[in-house]
């Protein structure tokens, strides 16, 4: 039996020229999700991240509060889906990141604003009418990402830790658990706008199947310092 924690990144900087590096807030937010892993697992688990910068900032940070000799297995599978081309595609002005930040600054429910165009652009992306415009197509990563998950349990049975701890993103997260609770695209995505930066949900490997046990779990954030607590 292995536990498998998933950890998204912490938060991002949105509406930057590059969105894949930690803001100030994420690499706290990462500190602290490897303070709560120092204070839980009492071995060394093992580590997988996606190779996105955010991943592996996370991933070090977090390391470096808890489990400071332990190997980073980066693996690419585990990244996220390009939500730039997808916003895009929905609103080509959004290709300037910049432009979309202006905007969430100008309303008066940035976040009511922000799920509004997530909601158009991911039912564009997933209809697959448009699949042709998109670089990966919302089946491919849906099919990446349970690969994903495929060859880590692989991994699980063939080394036997006690412990298994990813670092990625909450698209990836929410198609994991999708895949656990049979979940279609539109509720996988629903639960991808609820996943909180640093935020961990966790799976049980056992027996030869995966079980949900947690989550979205970030009382640990709110418990050192509630402004801690972000979305996007």
């Amino acid at each position: 039996m292995t536990t498998i924690y998933l950890v998204r990144h912490g938060q991002a900087s949105f509406g930057a020229a590059s969105y894949d590096q930690l803001s100030a807030k994420g690499e706290q937010q990462a500190q602290v999700v490897g303070d709560f892993f120092k204070q839980t697992l009492k071995q060394t688990p093992l580590i997988v991240a996606g190779s996105m910068q955010r991943h592996q900032q996370t991933a070090q940070l977090a390391l470096s509060q808890s489990f400071h000799d332990a190997a980073i297995q980066t693996e690419s599978v585990w990244n996220e889906f390009d939500h730039q081309q997808v916003f895009a595609q929905y609103e080509p002005r959004f290709n300037q990141p910049e432009l979309l930040k202006q905007d969430v600054e100008l309303v008066a429910n940035p976040r009511a604003y922000l799920a509004k165009i997530f909601d158009g652009a991911i039912d564009r992306w997933i209809g697959e009418q448009y699949d042709h415009e998109y670089h990966e197509t919302w089946l491919g990563f849906q099919s990446r990402v349970e690969s994903a998950l495929h060859s880590l349990c692989q991994q699980i049975d063939a080394t036997q830790p006690r412990q298994a701890v990813v670092f990625s993103s909450g698209g990836v997260i929410s198609v994991a658990v999708g895949q656990v609770l049979g979940l279609n695209a539109k509720q996988i995505f629903a639960l991808n706008w609820s996943i909180a930066n640093a935020s961990i949900t966790t799976l049980r490997w056992t027996d030869g199947r995966l079980q949900l046990l947690s989550f979205n779990e970030h009382h640990y954030l709110k418990a050192h310092d509630a402004e801690l607590l972000t979305w996007i």
